[in-house]
């Protein structure tokens, strides 16, 4: 508990517990659970070496979930005190009854062993919140002062959000657990304007959030020195760079790219809420359904993708979820066949499963857990650790693309295109230049169909993102995707200028 913020730690934590779920039993739950939570977030941006803004908050509250004649219940409030655990229990008691004319359906629960008195917290070095703000903006100011100082760099945008997530929960079987996890975020984006011909180009930093400490900015996990001296080059060779000739290309993908398509293509695709169509009002469904478990071709025999809550430094990474469920890493696709889900423990018993995968998560004391996204990554080849040259050299006519931009997929999580931060010829196994305007065009099955083969250990990275969103009302949860660099084989791949029309 040593490593637990001392002002989460000062709260009546156990008291709170003890009065909400007394007087859930009391009034007839054959389920409770209290979460009380403390996030605490910082975002500082800056814009040619000037401060924009500096954005300091605070959420805290409890929250008590209740079933009671199999229906859920949920209220939640900001004041942490034992007469007040006890009016939220109640009212989620209330709220529970009251929904029991229109529930459609009866809630099950997959079982889980109860943890006593667990902690929990993620692999950091220095908690970002002990770090004076003057000390990060100097740290930003110095990223952007060395940018606009090289020639061709005209604007640079600095920042950074970070967020320490404190989170205490308790139930009525017995589990009690308290955790604290960090993350942060930074990022540059350097800008070239022509102004002769009246456009621009950008380039930002291939560095991802992660759950990380602040070491993550002063060289701990990624080399901002290097990339901070290669950004100019880089960025002005793009600017005369050739603009692509449409047409079917082999691709090899960095994970700084890829892991992004697997987010949307494989990571939205397997939540067993949206397959099953519980978001379909609001962020659709999927086409990787329930009824095609252990048989759909999700891709080649290469694609193996797990869904995993403990590795380390994961955004979603986390030792016990909002069910008290503890989290652990499992398959997804398996030999380019779907063979799993990720669920929580009311989802769990509709496939059958003895238990939950650890997948309930809520973005505040506010909002009720729902089933939320893993860190759903591609295993590397565990027999040869070819590298991303070794790909490369496999190729005579292709691209090399680095970096994630935009992008764009149905409903279903089926058709979609995705464009990058830079992209390469390549010719013969050769890396030939850069390349602009490309975006590389598919349906998910065709594109993992086509994944001939992926890069070994040593070229798998993590990516992610800070803002996942989902749900009405609308949450957003951090998630991490690792990948190693893939080969692909003819995937189509568009002019962005002239599929605009310019």
């Amino acid at each position: 508990m040593e490593s637990i913020d001392p002002q989460f730690r000062a709260l009546p934590l156990a008291a709170l517990a003890d009065a909400a779920l007394s007087r859930a039993r009391e009034l007839g739950a054959e389920h409770a659970d209290l979460r009380v939570e403390r996030i605490v977030s910082q975002s500082i941006n800056l814009r040619d070496g000037h401060v924009t803004g500096v954005s300091d908050a605070t959420t805290v509250g409890l929250a008590v979930r209740v079933v009671v004649d199999g229906v859920w219940g949920f209220a939640s409030h900001v004041e942490l005190t034992p007469a007040r655990s006890v009016a939220t229990a109640e009212q989620a008691v209330a709220v529970a009854r009251t929904l029991a004319p229109v529930a459609r359906e009866r809630v099950e629960r997959a079982a889980e062993p109860v943890h006593a008195d667990a902690v929990w917290v993620s692999d950091y070095a220095i908690d970002p919140f002990t770090v004076p703000t003057r000390d990060k903006v100097d740290l930003l100011t110095e990223w952007s002062r060395r940018l606009l100082a090289s020639d061709g760099i005209d604007h640079v945008q600095a920042g950074v959000a970070q967020v320490r997530e404190n989170k205490f929960y308790a139930d009525l079987a017995g589990t009690r657990t308290t955790q604290q996890r960090v993350r942060v975020a930074p990022s540059f984006t350097a800008t070239a304007v022509d102004r002769a011909a009246g456009g621009f180009e950008t380039m930002r930093t291939l560095a991802p959030p992660v759950g990380r400490g602040w070491e993550y900015l002063t060289g701990d996990g990624w080399d901002w020195d290097t990339e901070l001296a290669q950004i100019p080059e880089l960025l002005a060779e793009k600017t005369k760079a050739p603009s692509v000739d449409a047409g079917a290309y082999d691709l090899v993908i960095d994970p700084t790219n890829l892991w992004l398509t697997i987010h949307e293509s494989v990571g939205h695709a397997t939540e067993y809420d949206r397959a099953i169509g519980y978001e379909a009002a609001y962020a659709g469904t999927s086409f990787a359904t329930p009824d095609q478990l252990g048989t759909l071709r999700y891709g080649s025999p290469a694609m193996h993708v797990t869904g995993d809550r403990t590795v380390r430094h994961g955004l979603a990474t986390v030792g016990f979820d909002d069910d008290g469920v503890a989290t652990t890493e499992w398959d997804l696709v398996r030999d380019g066949t779907l063979v799993g889900y990720q669920l929580d423990r009311t989802f769990a018993p509709r496939l059958g499963l003895e238990r939950s995968n650890g997948c309930a998560f809520a973005d505040s004391p506010h909002h009720v857990p729902i089933q939320r996204m893993a860190n759903v990554s591609l295993r590397p080849d565990p027999a040869v650790d070819r590298s991303t040259d070794d790909l490369i050299a496999g190729v005579e006519r292709g691209i090399y693309v680095v970096g994630d931009k935009s992008w764009s997929i149905d409903m279903q999580r089926y058709n979609f295109q995705f464009t990058g931060q830079r992209f390469y010829r390549i010719e013969n196994g050769r890396l030939a230049g850069q390349l602009r305007d490309v975006a590389y065009q598919a349906t998910t099955t065709d594109f993992w169909g086509s994944m001939e083969a992926v890069g070994g250990p040593s070229t798998w990275r993590l990516g992610g993102a800070m803002n996942c969103g989902k749900a009405q009302p609308g949450q957003v949860a951090p998630v991490s995707h690792g990948c190693p660099s893939a080969l692909f084989r003819g995937v189509n791949v568009l002019n962005t200028q002239q599929e605009a029309g310019l």
